[in-house]
């Protein structure tokens, strides 16, 4: 067997991912040429290393082994990289960081333009995940720094705290609800919701219905947290969003913010690494940049 290293990356992202699906969409493959590369892959081992299933793909016992090979390879090269950046003056180097939702729109922007102002030559490559999905792509290797909050598993990761991360619901200002300081998300789960489209933390919203055993109703999505609110404010519907990001939308939209009391909304978000000796110099200066405490916000 001689997977190259785009078969390498490709199954770790398939296995982070759970899916041959989305793990191809995360490394800018079509799910044709994926599923030949697996495909390959299992015909030159001679062993099957995915067990493919309705609910996503299980690793085979070859393929736990595989896994755990090309994280190694991945850890490997990034420390090439770094090792090899550290001898070229000019070269440009690249840190892979994936982060939740909160992180993203409300933390990471005024925490890393001091950072990138002081390094011009050093471009971040963010992606949006799930904190479970960040805590998996930092143990595999896809990426090198993750912020998440606590509701993940950061077994085998270093971590530095980073913030604050508090879920309120915006409502009319005037509405029963607005005088209320909290609510639990079980109190409202009878109303029209406006959805975040295509946000980490609204996948994790829905989550947390359907562990009830509700289907939140939702009327609308927007792409912003400034959108949510101006509906929200015309008595479209709830919103639920970062408190942060609620009251910096107060001073354009009538809305009242409402804590919820669910111990989900409350988040410690924290910075994580595989291993902060392993990692490249610019990642590892970024790492206790961002673990800080600099501009926290509590």
């Amino acid at each position: 067997m001689r997977p190259d290293l785009v078969d390498l990356n490709l199954f770790l992202a398939v296995v982070e991912a759970g899916s041959i699906t989305h793990g191809a969409s995360n490394v800018g493959l079509s799910l044709p040429a994926a599923s030949e590369r697996l495909r390959n892959m299992e015909l030159a081992s001679k062993v099957k290393l995915l067990e493919r299933g309705r609910r996503g793909i299980q690793l085979t016992p070859a393929g736990e082994a595989l896994a755990h090979h090309a994280r190694l390879i991945h850890r490997q090269m990034a420390q090439m990289r770094g090792e090899l950046g550290e001898h070229a003056r000019d070269m440009r180097g690249t840190v892979r960081l994936a982060t939740n939702t909160a992180a993203l729109t409300e933390f990471l922007p005024e925490r890393l333009a001091p950072w990138m102002a002081a390094h011009p030559r050093t471009d971040i490559e963010l992606k949006e995940r799930q904190s479970v999905e960040v805590a998996k792509a930092v143990s595999a290797g896809l990426v090198e720094i993750g912020v998440l909050s606590d509701q993940a598993d950061t077994s085998g990761l270093q971590l530095r705290p980073f913030a604050i991360d508090r879920l309120v619901v915006v409502v009319p200002r005037g509405h029963a609800l607005s005088a209320r300081r909290s609510i639990s998300f079980e109190e409202i789960l009878d109303q029209r919701f406006i959805g975040l489209a295509g946000g980490a933390l609204q996948d994790h919203i829905n989550a947390q219905a359907a562990r009830v055993g509700v289907k939140l109703k939702v009327r609308v999505q927007m792409r912003t947290f400034e959108g949510i609110c101006h509906l929200a404010a015309a008595g479209i519907g709830f919103g639920v969003l970062p408190e942060t990001a609620a009251h910096r939308c107060r001073g354009t939209a009538n809305i009242a913010c409402v804590r919820l009391s669910n111990g989900w909304a409350r988040r410690r978000l924290s910075v994580c690494v595989r291993s902060e000796k392993e990692l490249p110099r610019p990642a590892r200066e970024l790492y206790q940049h961002l673990g800080s405490g600099v501009g926290q916000r509590q």
